[in-house]
């Protein structure tokens, strides 16, 4: 594989030689990273290549996770032979383990790497920084804009205009939203939204933190709001049967037109053979006048264990990713000559405030809307926002929701429950 900063030394924003001056590491230094679809698992393996070539004495071994079930193995990996550096989240996500002791405070790299101080909040508890970010993204609504023409409607700025635009679709005989749920998490990018547009994103916030009942009138508001898009049948069938990635086809093939999502999903439409012709990408619309926009922009983050036993290794490899000119690099679109990859990329937005924003349109509509129009805040996503036991009940009920709405009062009371259990905790 051609190493990113190869690839990126031919666009002349940097080469090897920038980093002849690094700390001479040796050793061994485990990696075992979350990032197993096909165009992060690239990245990942050429920063491994392009840092190993940095240090030729290092031998790193890379250990690839599905992404999926490593949320429910990151604990037995940092308790019983940790390795050196482990791919996980930001914020509410990765409490737990400093609160277990389990993650290394890395306060003092903050010190070293410049560009960062936007997102520093979300890698800093008790006034001290306990990992480093790599990326981030912004969630909206991807949807078919080939077929928003066909059917003579355009970009919606209320509610009122999306549900306006979904009975148009939905009389053409296709879905409004794919989705799917069997993973649960997916459920959770919707109530964000709809919280976020219903009730503002300090009130999410505030349920997050275990603040606001679930049965608030507020928190059933919100449920209002979403059950009209389900009584309409706006989301494709048998979502709960489907992986994110299973329910893609459905746009690729134009039986659904929208898909909320973040911005990771752009190269696998591409890759269905949509072009950027057909689709386009627009802000989750305003519900309530009177909030201000809200957005999703999950971190997602490198820690160093507190059982690593190479930390020298690990703390230089967190200063290499996070540099401003690796962040141009990793976080473009992947470039393609025909089937052959000659530059990998996330697709995401570099968390580095000096680094370039690649020339995508769909980056630069994330990055426009994250620094121009997300006035009410930017939430983590449901699941890392929330505490870990408060998040899978959430999500389970979220999605038993979708599929029996009539179910509303029974699961409110159950969440409800958990709150009380879990915050007092």
């Amino acid at each position: 594989m051609r190493s990113i900063l190869t690839a990126l030394a031919a666009s002349t924003i940097m080469t090897g030689a920038a980093f002849a001056d690094a700390h001479a590491l040796s050793g061994d230094m485990r990696i075992v990273s979350d990032m197993s679809n096909p165009a992060p698992r690239a990245v990942m393996e050429g920063l491994v290549a392009d840092f190993g070539e940095m240090h030729p004495d290092l031998n790193i071994e890379l250990e690839i996770v599905d992404r999926d079930g490593w949320k429910g193995q990151i604990r037995n990996a940092l308790s019983s032979n940790p390795p050196d550096v482990i791919n996980w989240y930001a914020a509410n996500r990765m409490m737990p383990f400093v609160n277990a002791g389990l993650f290394e405070d890395v306060s003092d790299l903050w010190d070293e790497i410049e560009g960062l101080d936007s997102v520093k909040g979300a890698l800093t508890i008790d006034d001290k920084q306990w990992g480093v970010p790599y990326t981030y993204y912004n969630w909206g609504l991807y949807y078919r804009e080939d077929i928003f023409a066909e059917l003579g409607i355009e970009e919606p700025e209320t509610f009122e205009q999306e549900m306006a635009n979904c009975q148009v679709i939905l009389d053409s005989g296709r879905k409004c939203y794919a989705i799917g749920t069997k993973f649960l998490w997916t459920a959770g990018g919707w109530f964000d939204y709809m919280n976020m547009r219903t009730n503002g994103f300090d009130f999410h916030m505030e349920l997050a933190r275990g603040e606001v009942e679930w049965t608030d009138d507020r928190v059933r508001e919100t449920f209002a709001n979403w059950r009209k898009l389900i009584d309409m049948g706006a989301y494709i069938d048998d979502h709960q049967n489907y992986s994110w990635q299973e329910a893609l086809p459905f746009v690729a093939n134009g039986e659904a037109t929208h898909y909320l999502i973040g911005n990771f999903a752009v190269a696998p439409m591409r890759d269905a053979g949509l072009t950027d012709e057909q689709i386009d990408f627009y802000q989750f619309p305003a519900i309530n006048p009177d909030v201000e926009m809200g957005e999703d922009a999950p971190i997602d983050t490198f820690h160093i264990p507190a059982g690593a036993e190479n930390k020298d290794a690990a703390r230089e490899f967190l200063k290499f990713v996070t540099g401003a000119d690796v962040q141009t690099a990793i976080n473009g679109p992947e470039v393609k000559d025909g089937d052959t990859v000659t530059k990998p990329g996330l697709g995401q937005l570099p968390v580095n405030a000096a680094s370039a924003v690649e020339d995508d349109e769909f980056l630069n509509q994330g990055f426009e809307m994250l620094t121009e129009n997300a006035t009410g805040g930017i939430a983590q996503f449901f699941d890392r926002d929330f505490p870990a036991e408060m998040a899978a009940a959430g999500m389970e009920g979220l999605q038993e929701f979708m599929v029996f709405p009539d179910n509303l009062d029974d699961i409110l009371q159950r969440l409800e429950q958990t709150r009380q259990r879990v915050y007092a905790e």
